[in-house]
């Protein structure tokens, strides 16, 4: 038996939106709203709605755009649109396009309803076709990614989510979430590092008034909060041995016991954990205890790091530029071409929150609507002379140290170039790319 319908809600105004999801509900369907587009094409891949309700002028890029990617990825969709502005031979489009309706703000809702019914009613009873497009990346490292999650997010069983820090970890769990039968209830993280050692049980599975000194009322941990949904518990290696025991109950029994309370309550969120340790290490050093490892470890999915997946910078940065420049609201920015063709140049330590940053940094000080390689990278101000008419003294500096440390790691290397990378702490082509700008590539 079919469960309601899932309708995409995209509208920025802060009243109608909730207004429409409300009243979708009411109806029946299942809505979720997005305020920009870019928020629009990620609910999108990872839901999967039956259907798409659209105002034309987002923050971001145009509802005729979001649609045109949607059914790029997802196949015919029934669409309804909205808009304050009305434009024929752009409404002409939308119907071409497949768009079930055109409506002219303000929005006539039981209208609305009776378009959105109809053409739900036209599709036919057949189960959802995957997304084509890619969610996480468009490298085959985390398409292998992507097609592990969806597999998890079919069963009821612990995921323990791997990768250096930044790579986008609670990205990949909320993902699942969105994909998983638990969508529509809560998700809830909660960064293990993070919380003080003293507080930590009380955090995790609450306590009731009077538990301990200073317990003036009941408090709700985030087990409890996660409900039905998912529950992310991220740098799960960080947790003390004593509370580790507690956690494998929580997992072997489906329960857990407040602190104060009397008796035990159910747990039926879904576990995912997330670490950049490793935790087979973590085991046999004893700081890790072997029987939870094993209990946590039913589907284990790495998270590659980026200077691992590079045909994933492009796809990545497009995406951040759009997020940036819709939450700064500073008008329409675009990368040169140069800027793109130099991310590969990087090795991305910070991996997917690095590039986050940098693209925020660049969209919040480029002097213009063209972004080129020294917005993203600022610091080649100084190895490329300051900018001025000539190199400065100390950008001259820092190329001679630069060179003479690579003459260094080749000659410990014996010329071998990738052996002098590793010693240097860069990648290959990061090495060569230094090597051409000095002109050592020929020695």
């Amino acid at each position: 038996m079919s469960g309601p319908k899932v309708v995409l809600v995209v509208e920025d105004d802060p009243v109608l939106g909730p207004a429409l999801v409300q009243r979708l509900r009411l109806e029946g369907f299942r809505p979720r709203l997005a305020a920009t587009g870019a928020a629009a094409l990620r609910e999108a891949t990872a839901l999967r709605p039956d259907a798409v309700v659209s105002d034309i002028r987002l923050p971001d890029m145009s509802g005729e755009a979001v649609y045109q990617r949607l059914v790029a990825e997802l196949g015919a969709l029934p669409a309804v649109f909205m808009t304050a502005f009305g434009d024929v031979a752009q409404a002409v489009r939308l119907v071409r396009s497949g768009a079930r309706d055109y409506l002219t703000k303000p929005v006539d809702v039981d209208r609305l309803v009776d378009a959105l019914t109809a053409a739900l009613a036209e599709v036919p009873a057949a189960p959802k076709v995957e997304a084509a497009g890619p969610v996480l990346g468009v490298s085959r490292a985390m398409r292998e990614v992507e097609a592990l999650i969806r597999k998890a997010a079919r069963v009821d069983a612990p995921v323990v989510l791997t990768g250096e820090t930044g790579v986008g970890k609670e990205v990949a769990a909320r993902f699942l979430h969105a994909a998983s039968a638990r969508a529509d209830a809560p998700f809830v993280a909660l960064n293990c590092a993070a919380i003080p050692r003293d507080l930590a049980e009380s955090t995790l599975f609450g306590h009731e008034r009077g538990a301990f000194t200073g317990a003036t009322g009941r408090q709700v941990g985030v087990v409890e909060r996660a409900g039905a949904g998912t529950l992310l518990l991220d740098e799960i290696a960080e947790l003390s041995l004593d509370l580790q025991a507690k956690l494998l109950r929580l997992v072997q029994e489906r329960s857990y016991l407040p602190l104060g309370a009397a008796a035990e309550r159910p747990f039926a969120a879904g576990l995912v954990c997330a670490t950049h340790a490793d935790l087979a290490a973590r085991v046999r050093a004893g700081s890790f205890r072997e029987d939870l490892y094993y209990r946590l470890h039913v589907i284990p999915v790495e998270v590659p790091p980026l200077r691992r997946r590079t045909e994933d910078l492009p796809w990545l940065a497009e995406r951040l530029l759009a997020e940036a420049v819709a939450r700064f609201g500073l008008g329409p920015r675009r990368f040169a071409p140069a800027a793109l063709a130099c991310l590969a140049d990087h090795d991305w330590p910070g991996n997917v929150r690095e590039l986050r940053n940098r693209i925020e940094r660049a969209v919040a000080l480029a002097d213009g609507e063209e972004i080129g390689p020294v917005d993203l990278f600022p610091e080649r101000r100084l190895e490329e002379g300051g900018g001025g008419a000539g190199p400065s003294r100390l950008g001259a500096a820092i190329g001679g140290a630069t060179r003479d440390a690579i003459a260094e790691a080749l000659r410990q290397a014996g010329a071998n170039r990738a052996e002098a990378a590793r010693r240097l702490g860069i990648s290959r082509t990061t090495l060569w790319k230094r090597m051409r700008e000095l002109g050592m590539a020929a020695d």
